[in-house]
């Protein structure tokens, strides 16, 4: 096979690879902190100064809030010339670029594994302020690593991106990182006499731009002050990693693995990080220090938190594509028969190709959003998952505020309501703190009479409340929809299949609610009923199920997920939904077959959590116990199942395991104090007390029964227990307290 060949067939499937990165940057727009980022573009816009506090709420009014304006400009113009489409082709177009990039040294080993990088790609460029720093870290290691192979990069660019970078976003911190690295590389280079000349060569051209683009960081309205909003980053991480998907840590156990290497759709980061496993013994093997230590350390940097999978992804690509491209080349040059290597070559371009078309097709025609927890779909424009109309009516019917929102929906508010209201919440941590967070996540939960609410609607002067309902990030974590519609002191007003709002019966909102009051029990959901069969009309009758349910209305919600299936079969959720309207109908069996549909077609933990109560309740102890150990291996923070798993065991007559699992529920708590309730705590103690009596060591059993009931006195059930276990270990009179008590709780 001639050279020439050779540079067509990998132009072919270069350009194959880069349609299906532009494609699948084609997607609505999704992100929850795209809209706070609009918001402050268009305040510096019209203001003509930049914010060092927090200017959008009502509750974190005032508080010291850094973070570079420059992308939020770039949104709030790109939407003032084309809206929220022209915002969804601006991720399209970026997610290209980061592809173009990683494309850039022409190797056929990056081109390869850049088709398993894209999707982890486009999930962080889409519009929002980190996508510059996706594009920017591919840039950076890109010419980077030319200047290593080369030495000659053109090197003078990395000051200039720097000086964008750190009004862009604050992951410049990564380009920082990536010079730290560079320069480690060359260094470890030198420890081979024959290198040496060479790297010190490169180490001496690049040390002056390094400086340069250190130095540039300090372009910036705060100076050396954006530094202090790194920190302020930093020191919230714990907290984030607790409470935020993508700061959480990656899991990686057999049940991931398994589902990782699927054929129609792999997980990309794991087939990635078999790549990485693969990548640095090579590196090794090739006296290849510094890139092996750099994959090494970009793969420890994405375990420990989801959200830097992507730059991750870029590291694989250009880094380890290069060192397996050396490690193979020569096993590639031992073919010597020049027709079979067309022949292969030729036939792994066709199979790459092929893939890319079936990846591409599923993104075009919806299937792989349709068939995941993606808020996303195919196309521009704004998701389904937004309370648009709401915010219409909102607006429409001049509702007074204070209004309440909550975090996931708080940035798209500050953006599309802000222009009159002040936002209680939005996706910026820092101003507002954790204790915030928390209370809102709290209050979600909290029937509309309890007494948190009268407090927060007393602090805050609280008239209006607007709370999202979409499937995904939004009815879970409102819960109480039906207390609410059958409140007297919250009314509802509006209510479609996406979001609802209510008014508080105070005397200023009276005539708005005789005009306005709606009955959530009658109100037609989809609000507008679909004429069409598409994605759209799919993610409307999905989510009027989820709603229909919550309110109780059965009967409608099962007729909706039938609706649904009809769109599209093959949707986890809408099968795990009618499990949940089945089991309630008392139908088990048909139960069993819809939730066991729904983890086939996703690994999700609360259908596999959902399975395991479902074989509790018909005491099928092994089927609940392998259950619970496939949600375990999902969970990013599995405590409660293994709290289960332990008492399932217990169950089956495992103490000893049982015990492990205690122990693992123990190490699975939250890291900050006072995070885990006494409750859970009471309940693992008292199931190791139950397991060490099972093992006849009853010393040790009391010893966490009285743990049990110093954490939850209230519980006569635990008082009469450890009454028993006095009584084994030959303590009457202790027993016979702990009986007593356990009469005064329950006349309590």
């Amino acid at each position: 096979m001639t050279p020439t060949v050779e540079r067509r067939l990998l132009l072919v499937l270069s350009l194959a690879v880069l349609i299906y990165g532009l494609l699948a940057g084609v997607r609505t727009v999704t992100d929850f902190d795209l809209g706070w980022q609009l918001a402050t573009g268009r305040w510096v816009a019209q203001h003509h100064q930049i914010p060092s506090v927090e200017v959008f709420s009502y509750t974190a009014q005032g508080k010291p809030w850094i973070y570079p304006v420059g992308s939020g400009l770039i949104f709030y113009w790109t939407y003032l010339l084309g809206g929220y489409a022209l915002l969804s082709w601006l991720g399209a177009v970026v997610c290209a670029l980061t592809v173009a990039l990683l494309l850039r040294r022409g190797s056929t080993a990056s081109a390869v594994l850049a088709i398993f990088a894209i999707p982890l790609v486009a999930a962080r460029t889409t519009a929002r302020a980190d996508m510059f720093t996706v594009v920017l870290f591919a840039a950076f290691l890109s010419l980077l690593w030319q200047q290593h192979e080369t030495g000659d990069a053109k090197l003078w660019l990395l000051p200039l991106l720097m000086a964008a970078w750190v009004n862009l976003h604050l992951g410049f911190i990564a380009g920082l990182a990536l010079l730290c690295a560079y320069g480690l590389i060359e260094v470890l280079e030198m420890l081979w006499p024959e290198r040496r000349r060479a790297a010190a060569d490169r180490l001496q051209r690049f040390l002056p731009w390094a400086v340069a683009s250190a130095a540039a960081t300090l372009v910036n309205p705060w100076g050396w002050g954006i530094y202090r909003a790194l920190f302020r980053q930093q020191a919230a991480m714990a907290a984030h990693s607790e409470s935020i998907i993508e700061w959480s840590a990656s899991r990686l156990n057999w049940t991931v693995l398994s589902a990782g290497f699927s054929l129609r759709n792999p997980d990309p980061f794991v087939v990635l990080l078999l790549v990485a496993v693969v990548a640095v013994p090579a590196g090794l093997w090739r006296r290849q220090l510094g890139p092996a230590a750099l994959i090494t350390a970009a793969a420890l940097i994405a375990f420990r938190h989801v959200r830097f999978q992507a730059l991750f992804c870029v590291v694989i690509v250009i880094v380890a594509g290069s060192v397996l491209s050396s490690a193979f080349a020569p096993l590639w040059s031992k073919v010597e028969d020049a027709r079979l290597k067309s022949i292969l070559a030729f036939g792994a371009v066709c199979f790459l190709v092929g893939l890319t078309a079936v990846r591409s097709e599923d993104l075009v025609s919806n299937r792989a959003y349709l068939g995941s927890t993606d808020l996303g779909s195919f196309g521009t424009g704004l998701s389904w998952w937004y309370p648009e109309r709401a915010a219409d009516f909102i607006e429409r019917e001049n509702l007074p505020g204070q209004i309440f929102n909550d975090y996931n929906e708080g940035g798209y508010f500050t953006w599309r309501l802000g222009k009159k209201y002040l936002d209680y919440i939005d996706g910026r941590a820092i101003p507002f703190g954790m204790e915030l967070f928390n209370r809102n996540g709290t209050l979600l939960g909290t029937p509309p009479d309890y007494p948190e609410w009268q407090e927060e609607a007393n602090r805050y002067n609280l008239r209006t409340i607007l709370v999202p309902l979409g499937r995904y990030d939004a009815l879970q974590f409102f819960p109480v929809l039906r207390q609410f519609c059958a409140s007297d002191i919250w009314r509802p007003v509006y209510l479609d299949e996406v979001s609802v709002v209510f008014l508080r019966r105070v005397a200023e909102t009276e005539d708005l609610l005789r005009r306005l009051e709606i009955d959530c029990n009658t109100a037609p959901l989809p609000s507008v009923k679909p004429q069409a069969k598409g994605g759209t009309a799919f993610n409307q009758w999905a989510n009027a199920a989820a709603v229909l349910h919550a309110l109780g209305r059965n009967d409608e919600a099962f007729d909706a997920t039938g609706n649904a299936l009809s769109i599209f079969p093959d949707s986890a959720f809408v099968h795990f939904l009618r499990g949940n309207l089945l089991e309630e109908a008392g139908n088990l069996r048909d139960t069993e077959q819809e939730y066991l549909s729904a983890a086939l077609l996703e690994h999700n933990a609360a259908t596999w959590s959902t399975l395991a109560a479902l074989y509790h309740r018909e005491g099928r102890l092994q089927a609940e116990i392998d259950a619970l150990e496939h949600a375990i291996d999902l969970l990013p923070h599995p405590g409660l199942a293994w709290l289960s798993l332990g008492y399932a065991d217990l169950d089956a007559h495992h103490p000893r395991e049982a015990l492990e699992a205690f122990d693992r529920a123990m190490a699975s708590l939250p890291s900050e104090p006072g995070k885990t309730g006494n409750a859970f705590l009471a309940n693992l103690a008292h199931g190791r007390a139950l397991a060490w009596s099972a093992l006849d060591d009853v010393k040790r059993a009391v010893s966490f029964e009285e743990e049990t009931v110093r954490l939850k006195p209230d519980r006569a059930d635990d008082w009469l227990y450890l009454a028993k276990l006095y009584d084994q270990a030959g303590r009457s009179s202790e027993a016979q307290q702990a009986r007593e008590r356990a009469a005064i709780t329950q006349s309590q």
